[in-house]
């Protein structure tokens, strides 16, 4: 029965040679033959042979053929792993300098201030600390400002692709370099992954020219950024199975897992290895002495999980907020987009002059939270949520201003601070509680054990990188104690920061990250370019790439059965409605005609076969309208932000030249494909 269906399969594709419905592909496969004249029906109709390939088949591999295929799979394994080691290898030297960079325009700029520690720096009067507080960080976005325009001015070129393509990441890498060097409030490990990702691209371009390692080097390249930037290849390569591979089951589903998951290790441990010998064997921050004293301490754990998830929330819908102010003020007040990485710097180093522990300087600050420094003062609860709060805004700041860095120190810092406020307050309340009840399962650890778990829960809950958060504090502190309320309280916090807003479809986050940053409902993760590795890696897709040149177009005076046969002959879910000049005034869909004909059927009015599209168009709510539009030269990216912000899922394509007239559409399907 199966060679029969076959075969009346590949009948009716010869039948209809030119019909675009027939799309015969489930055969496809060298192998398959099947004996057309055991049907009877189709060997008397058609007076076939009793044996006929349906595609042609090669003659079967003999052991020769075989002998001489393993060394090319062999080569080719060799050279995927070869351009692995490459990539972990420059990684960690690229990182190291960078962070040799950082600390030398920390030095220049700050001097000995970082050492001294901000608890020092907030008993100075403010007549002998303001101009440098102040004006350091706004330096810093003068700076950037000016890197930010160069790496513009490199975009809009259309000369040099090559030197282009190698200058963007290198000037954004030294914004990077200016940013937290000055003490601005973000991170160098989101700038590592970017470092990291940019030279797979490099190495794939000499080393690997075959497009199926794309992705395999790509986590290799974020898997070496973070084992490097926190001398933690167990997180690393966990951060590149979360971050790249999981979200990627369309590409990754062609690659070998063995090879990919070797790629990702040897780099991860390479970069690793280099980052111990450049920057030193000592983890990114001081781990306190901390303990655990019962399990019966677990479920404060867990309100602990709630407690980051909310607080990652508020970083998201901060970011978000402050995201949509400095666009509004582009658009609305006409503000240049140059002025605000000062705007950024300057605020920073305002909010400095009270709260100093928010500047970058390194993790030293996140050591003063966690009260691992030599003499560090403790910080009392009331101080430290007041650092949660300034810190959540000032780190949305400099992210919108367009201040370069990551998010993954603040979210330790934050975390550090969320979680010793809690110990201190639940130690309190239970010291308090306890000589009434007399309790002693009531005994809780220190704050510090707190403070450990709310920096994994946070970072969980802001970047939705679960294990990676895990496995990370375990590497750091090598203490199995620490695992079971890590788990719950990350558990807890990544599900609460997923639930308030559902994450994308998993074959559109590694495509549409970068694009959402301009959506204020999307995801840190979304938010931040640092986790999103495809737009500032690949070279850039235009509209015109990826659109659709066949669509239908109709006019508003068209018979809408009419609209609906085009629209079936050219499987489409659309039509653009256009006037009598083929300029663009609206889009027609199926789920509008749908919609107009159940109405219609409730309210007994006259048949669909004698409405025009007009009618559907102005009745039942105004449907139709065409909330934004792309053209052809404007980078997929950019339109596909418009889709995300309007919350549409098509987008028609006009001329550049302002007349409007339609010349592709685009939506989510075309555009995965292009990303493919």
């Amino acid at each position: 029965m199966l060679c029969g269906v076959i075969s009346n399969v590949a009948v009716g594709v010869s039948t209809f040679p030119s019909s675009p419905l027939f799309h015969f592909k489930s055969c496809n496969h060298r192998r398959w033959r099947c004996k057309l004249g055991d049907d009877p029906i189709i060997s008397s109709s058609l007076k076939l042979p009793k044996e006929v390939p349906i595609f042609p088949l090669p003659p079967p591999p003999d052991d020769d053929d075989d002998e001489e295929e393993s060394p090319l799979l062999q080569q080719l394994g060799n050279s995927a792993i070869l351009s692995a080691c490459f990539v972990g290898l420059f990684t960690g030297i690229t990182v190291v300098l960078f962070n040799y960079s950082v600390h030398e325009i920390r030095e220049v700029c700050w001097g000995e201030i970082p050492e001294r520690g901000a608890s020092w720096l907030r008993e100075q009067p403010i007549e002998t600390k303001w101009e440098r507080v102040i004006l350091v960080p706004a330096l810093g976005g003068l700076v950037v400002s000016v890197l930010n325009m160069a790496r513009t001015g490199l975009e809009d070129s259309a000369d040099g692709s090559a030197i282009r393509s190698a200058l963007k990441p290198i000037l954004k890498t030294v914004a990077a370099c200016v940013t937290l060097g000055t003490g601005n409030s973000l991170g160098p490990e989101g700038p590592s992954v970017e470092i990291g990702v940019s030279v797979a691209k490099g190495v794939a371009t000499f080393l690997d020219k075959g497009a199926q390692r794309k992705l395999s080097l790509r986590a290799a390249g974020s898997a070496a950024g973070i084992s490097s930037g926190f001398n933690a290849a167990v997180g690393g390569c966990f951060f590149a199975v979360e971050s790249v591979l999981w979200p990627s089951p369309a590409e990754s589903s062609s690659l070998s897992l063995t090879n990919t998951t070797s790629m990702v290790i040897l780099s991860a441990v390479i970069a690793s290895v280099i980052s111990e010998i450049g920057l030193g064997s000592e983890p990114a921050f001081a781990v306190p002495l901390y303990d655990f004293r019962s399990p019966s301490e677990l479920p404060l754990y867990l309100l602990l999980g709630a407690v980051c998830g909310l607080v990652s929330v508020g970083l998201t819908k901060s970011t978000s907020f402050m995201l949509a102010l400095f666009d509004g003020v582009e658009r609305g007040a006409g503000v240049p987009k140059a002025v605000f990485p000062i705007l950024g710097g300057l605020t920073v180093g305002c909010i400095a002059l009270v709260y100093p522990e928010i500047l970058y300087w390194g993790f030293q600050n996140v050591d003063t939270l966690l009260e691992s420094r030599p003499f560090a003062k403790s910080l009392s609860a009331d101080l430290l949520l007041q650092l949660v709060a300034v810190k959540i805004v000032a780190t949305s700041l400099c992210r919108a201003s367009g201040l370069v860095g990551g998010y993954y120190a603040p979210s330790l810092f934050i975390g550090a601070a969320t979680g010793m406020a809690y110990g201190k307050i639940v130690g309190h309340l239970i010291s308090v509680s306890n000589p009434m009840l007399h309790l002693s399962v009531l005994e809780v650890a220190s704050p510090r054990a707190y403070a450990l778990v709310g920096m994994a829960a946070t970072l969980a809950g802001v970047c939705q990188v679960p294990l990676t958060a895990v496995l990370l504090l375990f590497e750091l502190t090598q203490d199995y104690r620490i695992v079971l309320p890590l788990l719950g309280a990350v558990g807890f916090s990544a599900w609460i920061t997923s639930s308030d807003k559902t994450r994308r479809r998993a074959t559109d986050n590694s495509k549409q990250l970068n694009a959402a940053t301009t959506s204020s409902e999307a995801s840190i993760c979304e938010l931040e370019s640092s986790l999103c590795l495809n737009s500032e890696s690949d070279d850039e897709i235009l509209v015109s790439q990826a659109m659709r040149r066949r669509y239908v177009k109709t006019q508003l005076s068209t018979c809408v059965t009419d609209v609906v046969s085009l629209m079936l002959e050219e499987k489409q879910s659309c039509a653009l409605i256009v006037d009598d000049n083929n300029c663009l005034v609206g889009l027609l869909t199926l789920a509008d005609i749908q919609h107009f004909t159940e109405l219609s059927i409730a309210r007994n009015t006259k048949k669909l076969e004698v409405v025009r599209v007009s009618e559907v168009c102005s009745s039942y709510g105004g449907r139709c309208q065409v909330l934004c539009t792309a053209n052809p030269n404007m980078s997929l990216v950019a339109a596909l932000s418009l889709m995300n912000r309007h919350g549409i899922s098509r987008l028609p394509v006009v001329d550049g030249d302002g007349r409007g007239r339609p010349v592709g559409l685009i939506d989510t399907e075309s555009i995965d494909l292009a990303f493919r």
